[in-house]
């Protein structure tokens, strides 16, 4: 199973580490254990609170900056033109970092046109703060202008996806528009671990559940994901996914564990979803 795709110009690792809800030492010792185990990418984001945090993780790896793929995001309140710019280069200030890898619109904005917001967010790119840029939590209408209008192509939409919760518009649009779907929440805030259909197949192959949820994610075409954990273990045991083949009818089982309340992640200010 290959380990990097590319998309807008940039390669990245399918497996990255999440860090929504770590702070201070955890955090740290999160970014740097997942680093030890084997992990390139790292994802942040302005909303966190952590960029500081895993920027030290980052340094106390030492690992190569040149060898790791930093993502962060800007929130939805900080989307007008001169205001992203502004929030960018402070997330490169806390991160302690010259540019990241890939730079995200982390939601969409009710209030800003979106012509604005992805100019902006082309700025980033094309000023060089960032080598990369894309968005978050995009459905197809929004995404398909935000392609439309962006100066810079996009390379990724972050979104929820787990076994529970179908995106196929969305991987439709992504991957209509050369981009890649990043995989957050992949393992449905740790539910599929307790389904018996994941675990099932998890005692099939002699693995943990949690490899089995990565493993399907990461066997369709343009899609990534990025666990997160504070055990370097489990870290550890993630980047297994990438080894595991699982069949065809392990998939079709996977995938028709979706349902229509399976949308975990539902703020006040979330765009319109497709129909999952």
């Amino acid at each position: 199973m290959e380990k990097t795709l590319d998309a807008a110009g940039v390669t990245i690792p399918r497996l990255g580490i999440g860090t929504f809800q770590m702070a201070g030492d955890v955090c740290v010792g999160a970014v740097t254990g997942g680093i030890a185990a084997g992990f390139r990418h790292i994802d942040t984001a302005e909303m966190y609170g952590n960029e500081v945090e895993v920027g030290e993780g980052i340094r106390a790896s030492g690992v190569p900056r040149e060898d790791l793929f930093v993502t962060t995001k800007v929130w939805h309140e900080n989307l007008a033109e001169g205001r992203l710019q502004q929030a960018a280069e402070g997330s490169l200030k806390r991160l302690g970092l010259n540019q990241v890898d890939l730079f995200l619109i982390h939601w969409p904005s009710a209030s800003v046109p979106l012509d604005e917001s992805v100019k902006a967010l082309a700025s980033v790119k094309s000023s060089g703060l960032a080598r990369a840029v894309g968005v978050s939590n995009f459905p197809v209408r929004l995404l398909n202008e935000a392609v439309a209008r962006s100066p810079e192509p996009l390379a990724v939409n972050q979104v929820e996806y787990h076994p529970f919760l179908r995106q196929d518009a969305v991987l439709d649009a992504v991957r209509a528009n050369a981009m890649a779907l990043t995989a957050y929440c992949p393992l449905a805030r740790a539910t599929v671990v307790d389904n018996p259909v994941v675990r099932d197949i998890a005692g099939r192959h002699g693995v943990d559940p949690a490899v089995v949820a990565l493993s399907w994610l990461l066997s369709q075409d343009r899609v990534m994901a990025i666990p997160k954990s504070r055990s370097p273990e489990r870290l550890a045991a993630a980047l297994t996914a990438h080894d595991l083949v699982l069949t065809a009818a392990e998939r079709d089982t996977l995938s028709a564990l979706a349902h229509p309340n399976g949308r975990m992640v539902k703020p006040a200010f979330a765009p319109q979803w497709d129909a999952a």
